[in-house]
């Protein structure tokens, strides 16, 4: 199968392109390259691809494609809030100008990467099942929702939308990521001995390793189509349902010495939520996730120190605001975060 897969240079299309090929599918990418050189370790080999601005996506680019893995985005909640307009416009407007372009193509296959902080202010101790009311509390997830919204609209006889709603997602990548929690509190706990929590360590999480990731949408690319049209799923594992207080704790144990502390100081956060994974499990058999939270805080807290990870590079060059910022200070992207001729 020929896969176009956006955001092949990100966080998650790095560690997604090689288990495709693996799989023995034939991948394009497509990335606006904002966070290439982001790189942790030994470069990776990418493959090829366009180097393109999602707004600016064209027919061409998915003539002859069989299948789309649309993972590109404006992708955390800090980033999505510090210009809300550019987050509905990169996320939600031409997610859908892409999927409308790879049906009129035949493409027949489009998987979407939503998430599970669509069910954000869900709060309580029962499990989210994907027919749960959603309550998502950041232009991010109010984005997601949107485009699974205009997505099921487009669905029809030849184009099957489906929509993988990840979990938090965690472990190493080439192109690794600072600003989401196991990755961060294992760097601050290397960085500094101290594994820093700054709310009030009660909030649930869901957690998934990005390898799973990958292979649940490696299997869902040729799952059958009935088991899958149109449908959302939530991805991950019920193990992995997790409080922060609860992530810190795995964190001290994975790296020597780290001591927990959790300050408290931004309070009790709203986006809390026990999800259920059951329903890909049950469309997709013989499918479960292999990594749970203390060997993904190893294998980070082993890659951290393999690497060399520096203080520097984990606030600037893994941290995704803080790497825009630095890019539209030194003129190389504008208000809008296209790169400048």
């Amino acid at each position: 199968m020929r896969v176009l897969l956006t955001g092949h240079q990100g966080y998650l299309g790095t560690v997604m392109a090689p288990v495709l090929k693996a799989a023995g599918h034939e991948v394009v990418g497509l990335d606006a390259g904002l966070f290439a050189d982001c790189v942790l370790g030994p470069p990776p080999a990418d493959p090829q691809g366009h180097r393109v601005d999602l707004r600016d996506v064209t027919a061409e680019h998915v003539a002859r494609v069989d299948a789309v893995i649309h993972l590109a985005a404006l992708s955390n909640d800090p980033l999505g809030s510090l210009a809300p307009e550019l987050t509905y416009d990169i996320n939600h407007h031409a997610s859908v100008r892409l999927a409308r372009l790879a049906r009129d193509a035949g493409v027949r296959r489009f998987l979407y990467a939503s998430t599970c902080s669509v069910y954000g202010a869900a709060g309580g101790n029962d499990l989210v099942a994907e027919d749960a009311p959603l309550r998502p509390v950041t232009p991010y997830a109010e984005s997601k929702v949107r485009v699974e919204d205009d997505l099921h609209d487009l669905a029809d006889g030849d184009f099957t939308p489906v929509f993988l709603r990840n979990a938090t997602a965690f472990g190493y990548s080439p192109r690794l990521r600072a600003d989401i929690v196991l990755n961060n509190l294992v760097g601050h706990a290397l960085l500094s001995g101290e594994v820093l929590v700054l709310s009030d360590g009660t909030p649930w999480r869901p957690l998934v390793h990005a390898a799973d990731i990958a292979r649940a949408f490696t299997a869902a690319l040729t799952a059958p189509r009935e088991a899958v049209h149109d449908q959302a799923f939530n991805i991950g594992s019920e193990i992995n349902n997790v409080t922060v207080a609860e992530i810190a704790e795995q964190v001290a144990e994975a790296v020597c010495g780290a001591k927990v502390v959790i300050t408290g100081e931004t309070g009790a956060d709203p986006r809390s939520y026990r999800v259920d994974f059951s329903r890909f499990r049950a469309a997709v058999p013989g499918f479960d996730c292999e990594w749970n939270v203390k060997r993904g805080a190893l294998e980070l807290a082993d890659a951290y120190g393999k690497f060399r990870l520096t203080k520097e590079d984990f606030e600037r060059r893994f941290t995704r605001l803080a790497v825009l910022r630095a890019a539209s200070d030194a003129g190389a992207v504008d208000d809008t975060l296209r790169w400048r001729r």
